[in-house]
């Protein structure tokens, strides 16, 4: 099974998009600007949590989702733009600038719903502060919106 469509199995009943990031460090923004893009264009719940996810939580809650995707810019040893999915993110050695946020979040909504979570994680090229994503995520990040919305 590719990463589509091991995504794509998340993608059923009630869902609940979570985009991170930071939109002041380059390619950190990633989750937060994929979010944004989806919203209002697929039939999921989105939310651009920034770099805040636990500000969210009450409202996944009350969401009572089936299924979460996360997406985070994370540094898995990849190719700046290449993608990846977890699903157990707290045994996963990633460096991210809020990663310990994501562990918490996880473990938090795992304790207080029935639900699958996957963590959709975008390798990034710079979190320089104060820079643009560089040109390889800005195009994971088109391609990702074109999927989500034509495959919802």
């Amino acid at each position: 099974m590719n990463l589509y469509e091991h995504l794509k199995a998340h993608l059923h009943g009630k869902v609940v998009i979570l985009g991170i990031g930071n939109t002041l460090r380059g390619d950190d923004a990633a989750g937060s600007l994929l979010a944004q893009r989806l919203h209002g264009k697929v039939p999921y719940t989105v939310y651009d949590a920034g770099t805040s996810p636990e500000n969210y939580l009450g409202k996944i809650i009350r969401d009572k989702p089936d299924n979460i995707v996360i997406i985070d810019a994370a540094d898995f040893a990849g190719k700046p733009g290449e993608f990846d999915l977890a699903e157990d993110i707290e045994t996963t050695n990633l460096f991210s600038t809020h990663d310990a946020s994501i562990a918490l979040t996880i473990n938090y909504l795992k304790n207080n719903l029935k639900v699958d979570i996957i963590t959709l994680i975008v390798q990034p090229g710079s979190l320089k502060f104060g820079t643009d994503l560089t040109p390889s995520v800005a195009k994971t990040l088109e391609d990702l919106e074109k999927w989500f919305r034509e495959s919802a």
